[in-house]
């Protein structure tokens, strides 16, 4: 047995020896290829606009959203509700330029059209609104990030949807309806700092149509189809509002910008004997990466080039030591094996958390300061990625540690790290492999681990290529680094195992 005072004078010796001016550079070039890397492509990134570049609409807590939709409405006050009947709701799907005349009918999923209460006309205010969708039923949502399920089902004029409304003070309810007489109540939203005046009328909206072209292997990436639809509403009851405002129809964001636009497929609501219709496109809803903002994970481009570095340097750490007991040196011990690995994984983690506490800040202000729109991140967010990624680095050089004392040859070795750890994430990482299979290799290798990087949120009611090639991760960061924890607690297990068996073999020997 080991004491105490022996594994740290095996760590004190090691630390010694691990400062050799070789590692010493090498762990520098990992932490500055992390650095130099991430900070070219910061600014290496600028916005282009015609002018000066409008800033992107932020929500209520000051994320990036979507804020663009057709509207119909009028003053409501601190009490009140809006009833309306939805008759019929139908879309048009368009090809892009140069292809205008491909216009063919449909609905995306995610197509919206219904009532909504909302604090003004201004891109990002608080809202509450009850829609009918393309293909996911009657859905409450607000505040852009909240989504609440009601009954499944298109609308049509023989099945038509009734919604409603209600305000109190800060407070928002939804109700739906099949005839009008028995409602069900969907959902309810709190919408802290409403003011006494608020917009409430109706809406329509439509996402682009995501559709995804084949490349590489069998991976693939984006392409988005321009879409609008459309909601015939009647019946429509208001309570609480001023009669003598009267309805005004506005877009909330850009529409109608275009010749084209203008010519075919216009936006805005119409009113005729009764009945409104509504026709809009844009969305209402988060933003994410898929729409031109920068996650802060972008820029930890080095962090393959860091990465290939710490397995190398892990590796021959290892397999020097087993090249001096092949030459007749002193034996590799347990607590020497150990030691190296406690070593190294400690330099591994501090040269990583410097290298990401420097580039993802300072990338970051960076890309602002260049008119980039940024995916914005919580503080506990940010140290997550700066913390978990680091530590990420730390247990890939363990199990490239471990491969080495397995192995024992460099030659062997790194081939061995490298196509285990290195290849799927940098695979992976681009629109190469296919989605099912880049999934299951961020699922199985010690790869899966550098989920610790992800910000980006998958939101079920935004559309998106939720794929690694567009920086998904299949698992949640602790479940990533769980699979990385385990594939070096086992490897590093059994290369401590053998040293033991092969002392022990040595002990009867000598006797």
């Amino acid at each position: 047995m080991q004491s105490t005072n022996d594994i740290l004078h095996a760590v004190r010796r090691e630390w010694t020896a691990f400062r050799r001016p070789g590692r010493l550079i090498a762990m520098a070039t990992a932490a500055l290829a992390v650095v130099v890397l991430g900070l070219l492509y910061a600014f290496g990134n600028h916005a282009s606009c015609n002018g000066l570049c409008a800033a992107p609409p932020t929500g209520p807590d000051g994320d990036l959203v979507h804020d663009q939709f057709s509207f119909m409405h009028r003053d409501l006050g601190e009490n009140g509700a809006i009833t309306v009947r939805l008759t019929s709701m139908t879309g048009t799907i368009t090809y892009p330029p140069p292809h205008h005349d491909q216009i063919v009918p449909g609905l995306v999923p995610w197509a919206k059209a219904g009532i909504i209460i909302k604090d003004g006309v201004r891109q990002g205010s608080s809202y509450a609104a009850l829609m009918v969708t393309g293909s996911h039923g009657v859905r409450m949502q607000y505040d852009y990030r909240h989504d609440i399920a009601g009954s499944g089902g298109g609308v049509s004029v023989q099945a038509p949807r009734w919604l409603r409304l209600t305000r109190s003070g800060d407070t928002i309810t939804g109700h739906e309806s099949a005839d009008g007489e028995r409602w069900t109540k969907v959902g309810t939203a709190r919408l802290p700092g409403l003011p006494e005046t608020v917009q409430v009328g109706l809406f329509a909206t439509s996402p682009g149509d995501l559709t995804l072209r084949s490349v590489g292997l069998g991976g693939a990436t984006e392409q988005v189809r321009w879409t609008q639809a459309g909601g015939v509403f009647d019946h429509v009851g208001l309570k609480g509002t001023d009669a003598a405002s009267g309805w005004r129809s506005d877009t909330v964001g850009e529409a109608n910008t275009t010749d084209w636009e203008k010519k075919y497929l216009a936006a805005g609501a119409v009113e005729k004997n009764g009945t409104i219709t509504v026709t809009g496109s844009g969305d209402i809803a988060p933003s994410g990466a898929e729409d031109g903002a920068r996650p802060a994970e972008s820029t930890l481009g080095g962090l393959a080039l860091a990465l290939l570095v710490v397995l190398v340097v892990a590796v021959r750490l290892a397999t020097s030591a087993y090249r001096r007991e092949a030459t007749g040196g002193a034996p590799v011990t347990r607590a020497e094996l150990a030691a190296k690995a406690t070593v190294l994984a400690a330099a591994t983690f501090v040269t990583g958390l410097l290298a990401l506490g420097v580039v993802i800040p300072v990338g970051v202000a960076i890309l602002k300061g260049n008119g980039i729109p940024v995916l914005a991140v919580s503080a506990l967010t940010e140290a997550r990625v700066v913390v978990g990624t680091a530590a990420a680095l730390a247990l890939a050089a363990v199990l490239a540690l471990a491969l080495g004392a397995l192995l024992r040859r460099a030659w062997i070795a790194i081939p061995v790290a490298v196509l285990t750890i290195l290849l799927p994430y940098v695979a992976t990482s681009f629109p190469l492999l296919t989605d099912g299979l880049s999934q299951w290799l961020l699922r199985v290798t010690p790869a899966a681990g550098f989920a610790t990087r992800q910000t980006l949120v998958a939101y079920p009611q935004v559309t998106a290529h939720y794929a690694p090639s567009a920086g998904y991760f299949p698992l949640p960061w602790w479940a990533g680094v769980a699979v990385l924890g385990a594939y070096a607690a086992l490897l590093l297990g059994l290369a401590l195992r053998r040293r033991q068996a092969g002392g022990t073999r040595r002990s009867a020997a000598w006797r």
